[in-house]
């Protein structure tokens, strides 16, 4: 038998500070926000048409599965995607960005926020903007809610204009005077070969 006098002590309830709710509320929406754009995802992979072959002589049922979860994305990310489906996906995302973000959003050229006609040869500027597009898409649909387009410009477009527009930027290396356009990919770091001879 335990002794009732050596009984732990039940906690204090835990009391959050009024001024740390706000903090709580925001961290919530967030968390909601990328839960539902998990739900998007979901629902765009679900609604994308898997045909499925059927065997043939010299053919397994089983090795018909496998090259059936070979058609199927294993992401909406751009740069997950290859061949024709990127191709189809670069092209929706050049309307996008063409017809609504840089209308809109794109801002003079200058030293300080440089930009390139070329974008789409630069693969950081394609996935930070594919991974924008993504987010305004979900969060412009009815269901996100009226505060959607706020929550889209704050947590998504605010930081991809950072990254993308700054000085060191992945348009670093390209000129930003229109009467002397210059394009240039900037080198990365190659990659380190494992287990190669010396």
């Amino acid at each position: 038998m335990s002794d009732p006098s050596k009984a732990t002590p039940e906690p204090e309830p835990f009391r959050v500070p009024d001024g740390d709710l706000d903090d709580l509320a925001s961290t919530l929406a967030k968390t909601m926000a990328e839960v539902r754009q998990h739900g998007v995802i979901l629902d765009r992979l679900g609604s994308e048409p898997v045909s499925t072959p059927q065997p043939t002589a010299g053919t397994s049922i089983a090795g018909a599965a496998g090259a059936d979860k070979a058609n199927v994305p294993a992401s909406v990310f751009i740069l997950a995607l290859g061949g024709k489906a990127y191709a189809v996906e670069l092209a929706a995302l050049s309307d996008w960005v063409n017809h609504l973000f840089l209308p809109v959003y794109g801002r003079e050229i200058s030293t300080t926020r440089p930009w390139c006609d070329q974008w789409h040869e630069h693969p950081e500027a394609v996935a930070r903007l594919h991974a924008l597009w993504l987010a305004w898409q979900q969060l412009t649909d009815a269901e996100a809610g009226l505060s959607g387009p706020s929550t889209w410009h704050r947590d998504h477009l605010d930081q991809a204009l950072v990254h993308l527009r700054a000085p060191d930027g992945p348009f670093a290396a390209c000129t930003t005077s229109p009467t002397r356009p210059n394009h240039r990919v900037l080198a990365t770091p190659a990659p380190e070969l494992t287990g190669a001879t010396q």
